[in-house]
């Protein structure tokens, strides 16, 4: 890989398992170009996982300490991982990613990597136990997280796919699957978004690839996404968990070159 960087990453500030320092003398010693945090945004109705508000200037702080700290060994970027239904970010991130990890229905909001129960049950609630309806439902949020958050890098696309990885829950070849996910792919590709390969839920051993499946990025590269690579790391350990296959993966799909963040903005480089 001839750029190797990891821009969704969490650490104490949120629900990740080390601290902004230790995560980073970790990306040095595995030779990455650069490293970037991602803390998730701040939800009312679901703080159990993400940064609270009064500490977005403590995190940026470290953030900052610790760029011109490594400045020699690494570049370090302080970014967010912004969710569909968070407030508005009122810091200047150096980027942005935009989740979607909530389908709201009848005024609750569905967590879609909880669990497969909560899904099923919610499916049953809220959508008579069409779970394809839920699927739309997730994909028309998807289609405009760019748009709502303003984000660069579209985290996990197919993140509704957790628990489901082998038709579980429901078929990806199912045409109305199919249908919403190419709306949302359209859509956010004509609306400049980077797309990431994430290798998050491998490393927390919900799946057994990474996001997204080889139907969607195939889909990807033929209306020409941008992609990018991260492991979505919540500790030091799975900070570059199946680079080289992700990388692998996306030539194997059609991909040539990938982007990474630089001073400049997303460059392209090479899939070697």
């Amino acid at each position: 890989m001839k750029i190797k960087q990891n821009l969704h990453t969490h650490s104490i500030f949120c629900d990740g398992k080390d601290t902004i320092e230790e995560m980073t003398l970790e990306a040095i010693a595995l030779g990455f170009d650069s490293i970037g945090f991602s803390s998730h945004s701040y939800t009312d109705f679901d703080s159990r996982y993400c940064m609270k508000r009064e500490r977005v200037g403590e995190y940026a702080a470290e953030c900052e300490r610790v760029r011109e700290k490594y400045a020699k060994k690494i570049k370090v970027y302080c970014g967010l991982e912004q969710d569909f239904y968070s407030a508005a970010p009122d810091f200047a991130f150096d980027y942005i990613i935009g989740s979607v990890h909530y389908v709201e229905a009848d005024g609750e909001y569905i967590p879609v990597d909880k669990s497969a129960d909560t899904v099923i049950n919610a499916v049953h609630k809220h959508f008579d136990g069409d779970i394809y309806a839920f699927a739309e439902k997730y994909y028309s949020l998807v289609e405009n997280v760019k748009k709502t958050t303003g984000c660069d890098i579209i985290g996990h696309f197919d993140l509704i796919t957790i628990f489901s990885e082998h038709g579980e829950l429901f078929d990806e070849s199912n045409p109305r699957y199919i249908a919403a996910a190419e709306r949302a792919i359209e859509s956010l590709v004509s609306d400049g978004a980077v797309f990431e390969l994430n290798s998050g839920a491998v490393a927390r051993g919900y799946r057994e690839n990474p996001y997204p499946s080889k139907r969607i990025l195939e889909k990807m590269a033929k209306a020409g996404a941008r992609i990018t690579f991260s492991s979505d790391c919540h500790a030091k350990a799975s900070l570059d968990c199946r680079y080289l296959a992700m990388e692998e993966a996306a030539k194997r799909c059609g991909f040539t070159e990938a982007y990474a963040l630089s001073e400049r903005g997303f460059v392209p480089f090479h899939l070697e």
